[in-house]
């Protein structure tokens, strides 16, 4: 993805509020051998930019004045209640450097396993990102996840997926191989069954005639 950046002179609080009201957003890109630079963008073509899952996830090429760098988004902070970005970190990307970043999963083929299509059950999504370690030219927006194998009582870990080329996945914790995807049983499906055994046991008793009174005593 592209976007424009412009060099900005002033900074300060009073800076970038002023800078606000003009409809531009405060950021700044670090990283690399040169020095941080002070940057300002349109806010509306940044809003709608964040929307995008590959804004967040991917190489930016960034235009400052004419020049074009590869940077990262790093951090941004959003007005607690307004509509409104604050401020975003850039972090520039050495090409023979490796990033860590998170990505996103996207799940496919769920409906056409046999765990929801004929054992009653929905494939829970454990983890939703992963944290890759990779070269920036290696790094893809998404990863796919297939679930059109799962089926009742199996799930899916870490060490099952397929990562693209030359992309590591970085596990934390003592937990090597975390679920990823766990298949669970629809509370509906399993009811029927349970209720299938009391009445069958009401339906095998003889049932009284209505209005039947018992024998006087002789």
């Amino acid at each position: 993805m592209k976007l424009v950046a412009f060099e900005r002179a002033k900074q300060g609080t009073g800076a970038s509020r002023r800078l606000r009201i003009t409809g531009r957003t405060p950021g700044i890109v670090y990283g690399g051998a040169t020095e941080p630079q002070l940057i300002e963008l349109d806010h509306n073509a940044l809003w709608h930019a964040l929307k995008k899952e590959a804004f967040h996830a991917s190489v930016l090429d960034m235009d400052i004045g004419g020049k074009e760098q590869k940077v990262l988004l790093r951090d941004v902070q959003v007005h607690p209640f307004k509509q409104l970005v604050l401020h975003v970190d850039f972090q520039r990307v050495d090409a023979n450097t490796k990033l860590h970043m998170k990505v996103p999963l996207h799940f496919v083929g769920d409906d056409q396993s046999v765990a929801v299509k004929s054992e009653g059950c929905i494939a829970n999504h454990v983890i939703s990102e992963l944290d890759v370690l990779c070269l920036p030219a290696d790094l893809p927006e998404f990863i796919t996840v297939d679930l059109s194998g799962l089926r009742k009582g199996s799930s899916l870990h870490l060490q099952d997926l397929p990562l693209p080329k030359g992309v590591k996945a970085v596990s934390h914790g003592s937990d090597k191989n975390p679920v990823v995807v766990s298949v669970v049983v629809v509370a509906a499906a399993e009811a029927p069954a349970a209720e299938a055994a009391p009445a069958a046991d009401a339906a095998a008793k003889p049932a009284g005639k209505a209005g039947a009174k018992p024998a006087a005593k002789k």
